[in-house]
């Protein structure tokens, strides 16, 4: 993580803006008499905001980690994608599914 004192940041803002988006990392800014303050990308923010819920519930948390520890122990399995713009699925088929045309 970059450090850079609130002058230097004053001075330089487009530079630090633009590295804190180009290296998806934080800055931190130190002020003299003043707490610190961090700079980072709104991609940044929105990736550790996401974390965090995700990690809130502790069964989630839990689930979160026993399906890392099955990755990292080989024990996934890799399906093929269905290609949902397949033109074989007409879209009178899907209606046909969730039961609209069949009741009308």
């Amino acid at each position: 993580m970059r450090v850079v004192s609130f002058s230097e940041a004053r001075k330089h803002l487009k530079s630090v803006l633009d590295t804190v988006n180009d290296d998806a990392n934080a800055t931190i800014v130190t002020r003299r008499d003043a707490d610190d303050a961090v700079v980072m990308s709104l991609d940044y923010y929105n990736s550790l905001m996401e974390t965090v819920y995700l990690l809130k519930s502790p069964a989630n948390a839990a689930h979160l980690a026993e399906s890392i520890a099955q990755y990292q122990a080989g024990k996934t399995v890799t399906h093929e994608l269905i290609d949902i713009t397949d033109e074989s699925n007409s879209s009178d088929d899907n209606e046909r599914a969730d039961g609209d045309i069949e009741n009308a």
